[in-house]
C-alpha cells in the first residue's frame, strides 16, 4: 500500500484538504458546545448549586476557554496552518517538543470525547427504557445503544470521511436551534415550578461545587472542535479565529439563558433528579431527546474526525516513541489524505471507554485531559508574549494577562477538581515532554522560549537600571587576563566577590588582530570558559576578547557597558609571585587606566597556597586609607557570605599615628556597637605607629598565617612606584590590594 500525503505535505493555503470555509468551524464548535452536557447535566448543575452556582460555573469555565480560544486564534494567525488542528498550530509555533507533549494529551482528550458523546447519545434513549424492558424482559443498559452506535459511526466515518461530517453539521445545527427555541418557549409543569427563582440550591445534601464543575466542564471544551478541520480549510488563518471565537461567545450567551430558564421553571429537587428535565419544560418534550441525540452524534462525529487528524500529525512529526507506530498512524488515504489508520487507533480507544459506560466518570477524565492541554497552551502563550521571538509574529494578538489568567485558572481548577489526578496529569505532561525532548536529540523548545523571556527581561531591566542611580555600592567587577588557563585563584576570587551581592564579567585576552582564525579560536575559548563555569556552578559572565595587546584589551574592556545593567565599578587584575616584571608592569598600567573612568581597583597577588584553609581574613587600615577602609571591610563581608568562607573570621588591624589612636579606636568601636561593622571587638586591634616602626614588617609579623590579607594602596604611590607597590609584604601569601575611588558608606 502506498502512503498518502502526510499533514506536512499539504499545499498552499486555499488548496488543501476539502477547502471548507468558516461556517464548518463555527458549526462544529457550536454544535459541540450546545451538546450533551447542556442537555443532560445543566439541570443537575442548577439543582445542586442553584442559579448563582451555575452562573459561576459558566464564568469559571469561560475563564479557561476564552483565554484558550484567544491563544489558539493568535497562534493560528502566526503561520500557514495545515492538518493536525490544535497540535499543528502549537507545534509549529512553539516547537515539536512542546507541541508533542501537549498534542498527545490533546489527542487523548479528543479520543475519549468520542466515547463521552456516544455514552451521552445513549442517554437520549432513556425515555424508551420502559418499552425496552417490557419488550426484551431485561433492564435497559445505555451500552446496548452506545456500543453498536459507536461501531456504526466508525464504519460510516471510515467510509465517507470528513465531507459527510461537515454536511451533517448543517442538519444538526438546525435541529439544535429548533430544540432550544421550543425549550425557551415552554413553561414547565405547575407542579414542579418553584415559588421563586432558585438562586441557591435548597437540596439537603447537594454535591460539592467542584464535583459539579468537573462533570459540567466538558461542555465548555467544544469551542476547539472546529480547529481540527484546519487541514481541510481554504483559509485557516481567517476561519479558525473567527469560527471559534463566535462559537465560544454564542455558547456562553445561550448557556446563561438556559440556566436562568431552568432555575425559573423547575425546583431544585426535580432538576437534580431528572437528567432530561429540559423535555418537561419544552413546548414539545420529544424535541429535547431528539436534539440531544443529534448534538451528541454531531459532537462524536466532530471528535472522531478531529482526533485521528491530530494523531496523524503526531505520527508525521515522529513524536510517538515507537517508530513503527509513527509510520502506521501518519499514513493517509486518497487525495484528501484521510487518516484511516489513525481512525482505527482512535476507534479502539473510544470503544474501551464506551464499555465503561458512566457519563459522569468519563466526563471527569475528559475534563482533566482538557485542563492539562488548555493550561499548557495558555502558559506557553503567556511566555511567548514576553519572549518576543522574531519567528512568532501573529496577525491577531491576545493579551498576556488573558493567557496568564487562563493558565492560572486551569491549574487552580485542576487542583480543586481532583488533587491527585491533577498532580499526576502534570507529571505525565512533564514526562512526555522530557521523553520527546530526549528522542529528538536534546532539542529543548521550552528552553528556547524561556531564553527569549530571559532576554526580554534582561533587556528591560538593564534599561531601567541604567536610568536609576545605585542607592548603595555592590560589586560589578570586570577582570581581563591572558593567563586564564594557567591559574585558578583570580577567577575563584571573582566568583566569590560576585556570588550573591554583585556581578562579575571575565574576559580571556587573545593577543592579535581580529580575523577569521582568531575569531573562531575565541569562540572555542568562550565555550570552554562557559562550560567550566557551569561545572563549577559559578555565576560569572565569561567571554573572550581579541586585541593586539593587553593595554588595548584593557582599554576596550574598561569602556564596555555593564552586562547586568549596572555600570562596571571595579577592575580586578592579578599576578603570581613567580611572574616576571612585564606582568607587573601590565598590572600597574591597567590600574592607572582604571582610574580614568573612576573605577575601584583590585589587584590580587596570589601564591601557591590557593587561599589556604579559608578561615582567616586580615584587613589592614592605615592613615592613608580614608577612602579604602570601607571598601575593604565590605569586600570581607561579601567573602564571608560565600559557603567557601562561611567559617572564616575577619580580623581588623588599624595602624594609626599615636596621636590619633584614641579617636580612631572610639570610631571603630562605635561602628561595631551600631552594627555597621559585623566584627567582634576582640578581633579589632588598633596599633599606634610612628616613624620608628617598619609597617611592612609589622603586617608580615601579624598576618603571615592569614589566608587572605587586604591592604590599601594610594594612587600617588602607584604613579611613583608603578608595580613595586604590589611587591610589598613579600612574606605574605595571597594579598588583595585595594584602592577605592570614593568613600563607601556602610549602613
Amino acid at each position: 500500500m502506498s502512503k498518502g500525503k502526510t499533514s506536512t505535505d499539504a499545499g498552499p493555503e486555499g488548496a488543501q484538504g476539502h477547502g471548507f470555509g468558516t461556517a464548518p468551524v463555527f458549526l462544529a464548535s457550536v454544535s459541540t458546545i450546545l451538546g450533551a452536557v447542556m442537555f443532560l447535566r445543566f439541570g443537575y448543575a442548577v439543582g445542586h448549586t442553584g442559579l448563582a452556582g451555575a452562573i459561576l460555573i459558566i464564568l469559571l469555565g469561560h475563564l479557561v476557554t476564552i483565554p484558550t480560544a484567544l491563544a489558539i486564534a493568535e497562534i493560528a494567525t502566526n503561520r500557514r496552518v495545515e492538518g493536525g488542528g490544535e497540535y499543528f498550530i502549537i507545534s509549529r509555533s512553539f516547537g515539536i517538543t512542546i507541541g508533542g507533549a501537549i498534542g498527545i494529551s490533546l489527542y487523548m482528550s479528543q479520543a475519549i470525547s468520542v466515547a463521552f458523546y456516544m455514552i451521552a447519545f445513549a442517554e437520549s434513549f432513556q425515555p424508551l427504557a420502559p418499552w425496552f424492558q417490557e419488550t426484551f424482559s431485561t433492564p435497559f443498559d445505555p451500552r446496548d445503544v452506545s456500543l453498536p452506535a459507536t461501531i456504526v459511526l466508525i464504519g460510516v466515518v471510515l467510509r465517507k470521511g470528513a465531507d459527510l461530517g461537515v454536511r451533517a453539521l448543517w442538519v444538526v445545527a438546525s435541529i439544535l436551534a429548533l430544540s432550544l427555541a421550543m425549550f425557551f418557549a415552554g413553561s414547565g409543569s405547575e407542579v414542579t415550578r418553584p415559588e421563586s427563582l432558585s438562586v441557591f440550591s435548597d437540596l439537603d445534601n447537594p454535591d460539592a461545587f467542584m464535583l459539579v464543575f468537573a462533570i459540567v466542564f466538558p461542555a465548555f471544551t467544544g469551542m476547539t472542535a472546529g480547529v481540527g478541520l484546519s487541514g481541510d480549510l481554504a483559509e485557516p488563518r481567517r476561519s479558525i479565529p473567527m469560527g471559534i471565537m463566535t462559537a465560544t461567545l454564542a455558547g456562553m450567551f445561550v448557556y446563561v439563558l438556559v440556566v436562568v430558564k431552568l432555575a425559573s421553571s423547575v425546583s431544585s429537587g426535580e432538576l437534580a433528579s431528572d437528567y432530561l428535565i429540559m423535555s418537561e419544560i419544552a413546548v414539545w418534550g420529544p424535541i429535547i431527546p431528539i436534539g440531544l441525540a443529534c448534538a451528541t452524534i454531531s459532537s462524536a462525529i466532530g471528535s472522531i474526525l478531529v482526533a485521528p487528524r491530530t494523531l496523524q500529525a503526531l505520527g508525521s512529526d515522529a513524536v510517538i516513541p515507537r517508530p513503527g507506530l509513527n509510520a502506521y498512524v501518519s499514513e493517509g488515504v486518497g487525495e484528501t489524505n484521510e487518516p484511516r489508520n489513525a481512525t482505527f487507533v482512535t476507534s479502539a480507544i473510544a470503544i474501551v471507554f464506551v464499555v465503561l459506560g458512566n457519563v459522569d466518570m468519563v466526563a471527569r477524565i475528559v475534563s482533566m485531559f482538557f485542563m492539562v492541554t488548555y493550561g499548557a497552551l495558555c502558559a506557553i502563550s503567556f511566555l511567548e508574549h514576553f519572549a518576543a521571538r522574531p519567528s512568532y509574529r501573529p496577525s491577531f494578538r491576545s493579551k498576556w494577562y488573558v493567557s496568564l489568567i487562563g493558565a492560572v485558572m486551569c491549574l487552580v481548577l485542576m487542583l480543586q477538581m481532583d488533587l491527585l489526578f491533577a498532580l499526576g496529569a502534570i507529571l505525565v505532561m512533564a514526562a512526555l515532554y522530557e521523553m520527546i525532548r530526549r528522542g529528538r536529540e536534546g532539542q529543548d523548545d521550552l528552553a528556547q522560549i524561556f531564553q527569549g523571556v530571559m532576554t526580554q527581561l534582561t533587556r528591560h531591566m538593564q534599561i531601567r537600571l541604567q536610568k536609576m542611580p545605585p542607592d548603595d555600592w555592590r560589586p560589578s567587577v570586570i577582570s581581563i587576563s591572558s593567563r586564564t588557563f594557567d591559574r585558578a585563584a583570580p577567577l575563584q576570587l571573582l566568583e566569590w566577590l560576585c556570588h550573591r551581592y554583585g556581578f562579575g564579567t571575565y574576559f580571556h585576552h587573545i593577543e592579535g588582530r581580529l580575523d577569521t582564525e582568531k575569531y573562531e579560536a575565541s569562540q572555542e575559548v568562550r565555550d570552554q570558559l562557559i562550560q567550566e563555569m557551569h561545572q563549577r556552578k559559578g555565576a560569572i559572565y565569561m567571554d573572550a576578547i581579541i586585541s593586539p595587546s593587553m593595554t588595548s584589551a584593557l582599554g576596550q574592556g574598561l569602556q564596555m557597558p555593564g552586562i547586568s545593567g549596572m555600570e562596571n565599578n571595579a577592575l580586578l587584575l592579578e599576578f603570581g609571585r613567580h611572574d616576571g616584571p612585564e606582568v607587573l608592569e601590565e598590572v600597574a598600567e591597567g590600574m592607572l587606566m582604571a582610574g580614568v573612568p573612576h573605577m575601584d581597583r583590585l589587584v590580587l597577588r596570589h601564591g601557591d597556597k590557593f587561599f589556604g584553609t579559608r578561615k582567616r581574613i586580615h584587613v589592614w587600615l592605615t592613615w592613608h586609607d580614608a577612602r579604602n577602609a570601607n571598601l575593604m571591610i565590605l569586600l570581607s563581608y561579601i567573602l564571608l557570605g560565600h559557603r567557601d568562607w562561611q567559617d572564616a573570621e575577619v580580623s581588623l588591624f588599624a595602624a594609626y599615628p599615636r596621636s590619633e589612636v584614641k579617636e580612631r579606636r572610639e570610631e571603630i568601636h562605635q561602628m561595631i556597637r551600631e552594627g555597621r561593622l559585623l566584627i567582634s571587638e576582640k578581633n579589632v586591634l588598633v596599633i599606634p605607629t610612628d616613624d620608628s616602626i617598619d609597617f611592612e614588617r609589622l603586617v608580615e609579623a601579624r598576618s603571615s598565617g592569614a589566608d587572605l590579607v587586604m591592604v590599601g594602596f594610594a594612587d600617588h604611590r602607584l604613579r611613583q612606584r608603578r608595580g613595586d607597590v604590589f611587591l610589598r609584604f613579600p612574606e605574605l601569601q595571597d594579598v588583595l590590594f585595594v584602592s577605592a575611588q570614593e568613600t563607601i558608606f556602610i549602613d
